[in-house]
Order: C-alpha cells, then structure tokens, then sequence
C-alpha cells in the first residue's frame, strides 16, 4: 500500500474535477467501479461500505469540495435519499442513512490503495470517453493519449520525498490511467502497467523520449493495437545514429523545431534549379504510420522495424 501524502484530497479524486457532471444513469457503473477498490479496513467494525464512502468524497469533489474537511462537510449536509442513491445503509428506517463521520472519511482516504482508485475512477472516465467517441464517430480524427509524468506539488510521503505519478491524458483532457511511481524505480517499469487496463485500438500513443523503448513499442502495436509516436534521443544511440544516416541526413523538418533563419546564403541556394526526380539528390523519407519524431521511418535494420506498424 502507498505511502500516505499529505495532500488535501487524494490526487486520483482530483481527476474528477475537470469532468462532466454526473449524470443519473451514469452513477451506477461510478458505483460499480469503486466497488473494485480493497478495502483496507478489517471486517469487524465496519458500518459503511467502502464504495459509499468513495462515492461520496467523489461527488463531493465534483461539487467543488478541496479538503478532507470539505468532503465530510458535504457529505453531512447531503439529504437522505441522495446517501441512499449513493448505496448508503438504512440502519434506523424512520432517519434514513446517515453520512460516516469526519474521522471515519479522513481514515478511509488516507488509507486507502492510491493506484487501485486510480484504476477504478480512471475505467469509470474512460468509458465515458468512448461512449462519447461513439456517439460523434463520423469524420473523427484518431483518439489521442498523452503519457507523461509529474511531481505532484504539496503532496509528500512521511519521509519527506514527493509523490510521482505517471498519467495518461485524452486528447479531450481527460486523465484516464495514473499510476504512483515508486521512488526505488522510475517510469519505465510502469508505462505498460498504466497502460494495460485501456481499450488503445486505435488510439495515437505519445510519449517522451525516455519511454522509447523497444519494450514499450512492442506492447503498443501487438498488444494493444494502437499507434505511437516516439522521440528518439541520445538514450537509444544505435536508433538514434540510423535515423541520422538516413539519406535524408537526418535534417527532416521537425514540427516542433523552427529553421534555420534565411540569410542571403540561402535565398542564394533556394533560386538554384531543383534536381530531377530519381536522382540520388531527391531522395526523401516517407514516414511511416509508427514513426520518429523527426518524420523519418526506422530503416530495415532498426530493432524497432518489428515493432512498427
């Protein structure tokens, strides 16, 4: 289990901040996907099912609550038949459910697995996403996902050292998969974890240059079907060193880096006759549907031409 932070509210909660309200059909496979989530509590003593405890803190957190002082704030002022539609307990028929108290939410929250409610809330807003493509399917381009990582600020474990996490963002802005990255690793180890529970049929991967492995290219294209985009650097030098030797030179232009400024030298070289197509000068890199970053296709020999798709 995760070492407990000090963050106001669990950061898998605060994907839940930039999504679409929740709506009255949608709130069942909500339940459903918290209902995944251990509990880490014993059985004996238990008085409120761990997944109306969650759906509380997330609606909470939907209604804009940033503390664990705010999420039991609101959920005692929630009326009876919303803790009932929430799957709260009817213990006293004649008050209806009542809400857990202030310290039974802080202890539940603090304890509670990190990555298995990143998994739940993560499932829960990727099916919203797809159901969302399916509906404005025509004339779509490609579903995107951005995998990247990040230092959350304010947030640190009870030794001092800050939590990193690993996340996969839609194109939509959606935070679909987060993982905690555990400081005796790094991110490598947990790009195909993250990655593992979505549905990536399809679906342009990006990532920077330190997930280019072959590993990570492998599983994208056999495992999960999908399409990527990599940046090489020096951390793949043989790669790196092909992509070079390209007969391109290694100089295609890059959609994120600017060119060289125009000077009279190459005012001079543009009005030069262009050669004839065929000649060795007009050769050109076509990039293929896995490509570098730099538009060029790995050669034959490339370890990652296997991986390509």
């Amino acid at each position: 289990m995760p070492a407990r932070s000090s963050s106001l509210i669990p950061a898998s909660l605060s994907q839940l901040t930039d999504a679409v309200p929740i709506a009255p059909d949608a709130l069942p496979g909500l339940l459903a996907c918290l209902a995944q989530v251990p509990d880490p509590r014993r059985d004996q003593g238990r008085r409120h099912p761990l997944a109306f405890v969650l759906s509380l803190a997330a609606c909470a957190v939907l209604a804009g609550a940033k503390s664990l002082a705010a999420i039991a704030e609101w959920a005692a002022d929630a009326p009876p038949h919303v803790l009932a539609r929430l799957g709260g307990p009817c213990r006293e028929p004649d008050r209806g459910p009542v809400a857990p108290a202030e310290a039974t939410m802080r202890r539940i929250l603090q304890r509670i697995d990190g990555d298995a409610l990143d998994t739940a809330v993560g499932s829960w807003l990727a099916g919203r996403e797809r159901a969302g493509q399916k509906e404005n399917d025509s004339g779509r381009p490609l579903p995107s996902l951005a995998v990247d990582g990040k230092t959350v600020r304010g947030a640190r474990h009870t030794d001092g050292t800050q939590v990193h996490l690993l996340a996969a963002m839609t194109g939509t802005g959606l935070v679909t998969a987060q993982r905690e990255v555990n400081g005796k690793t790094n991110e490598i180890t947990v790009f195909q974890p993250l990655l593992a529970p979505l549905d990536l049929r399809g679906t342009v991967v990006t990532f920077d240059a330190l997930h280019s492995q072959t590993a990570h290219a492998r599983f994208l294209i056999e495992d999960k079907h999908a399409h990527y985009i990599a940046l090489i650097k020096g951390n793949q030098p043989t790669l790196h060193r092909w992509l070079k030797d390209l007969p391109c030179g290694g100089k295609y232009p890059s959609w994120t880096r600017p060119g060289p400024p125009r000077t009279a030298a190459t005012r001079s070289a543009e009005s030069r006759p262009q050669p004839s197509p065929g000649s060795p000068s007009h050769t050109r890199c076509r990039p293929s549907r896995s490509c570098a970053a730099d538009g060029s296709s790995p050669p034959a020999k490339s370890p990652w031409n296997a991986s390509t798709g």
